[in-house]
């Protein structure tokens, strides 16, 4: 009697250990039998604010675009690309521009490292938005002098005596000619706070 009670403790803890080691194990299949359910809502969630994008709804693309940022890992590479894109277009429209330049550069990236995310005419319209947005930051420089500061152009010499008077601006290029019924090539072709957006002028 002595013996068998000593060893109860024993038999106990092993049956300890073997529960443990069921429920680890079961954790693990459930949590792999839910990561599929979980992608799926994500790409759904995708696909959703695409619409509301392409109807123009992009107060309400932005915030579910802000929701699924921190899960947009879980999504395949194609479809991280396609999120960024999207947020970054999103941005754009709404003129958050500095948020934009980040998204479609990142999609840019993504894309150049595993292309088919993006479709032609997406990637021809996130080159001419990244050639807009590239025009903050590399567009102008700041001078400070003694009389305060003012923007110089970026292959413009600043003036001699250190006046405030800026340098004589060289005569401007020709603008490109607007095609006929709105249709465009390029951003210069649309009047002024309107977008070439799939070969039309679109108002931002």
């Amino acid at each position: 009697m002595g013996s068998v009670g000593r060893r109860a403790p024993i038999r106990g803890d092993r049956v300890a250990l073997v529960s443990r080691a069921v429920k680890r194990v079961f954790s693990v299949f459930f949590a792999i039998a839910l990561c599929p359910l979980a992608c799926a809502t994500y790409r759904e969630d995708l696909n959703r604010g695409q619409r509301m994008y392409e109807e123009n709804q992009y107060e309400h693309a932005l915030a579910l675009w802000r929701l699924l940022e921190d899960d947009a890992d879980s999504l395949s590479v194609r479809d991280q690309a396609r999120y960024a894109y999207l947020r970054g277009m999103t941005d754009y429209r709404l003129g958050f521009r500095a948020d934009s330049r980040h998204w479609l550069a990142l999609a840019k990236a993504t894309e150049q490292a595993h292309a088919g995310g993006l479709s032609l005419e997406w990637k021809e319209r996130m080159e001419q938005s990244l050639t807009d947005l590239n025009q903050d930051v590399y567009g102008t420089a700041v001078r400070f002098d003694d009389s305060g500061a003012h923007a110089v152009e970026y292959g413009k010499a600043a003036p001699a005596d250190g006046s405030s008077e800026p340098a004589a601006a060289p005569p401007a290029a020709p603008a490109s000619p607007a095609q006929p019924n709105g249709r465009c090539t390029t951003n210069a072709q649309c009047p002024s706070g309107q977008i070439c957006d799939g070969k039309y002028c679109t108002s931002l």
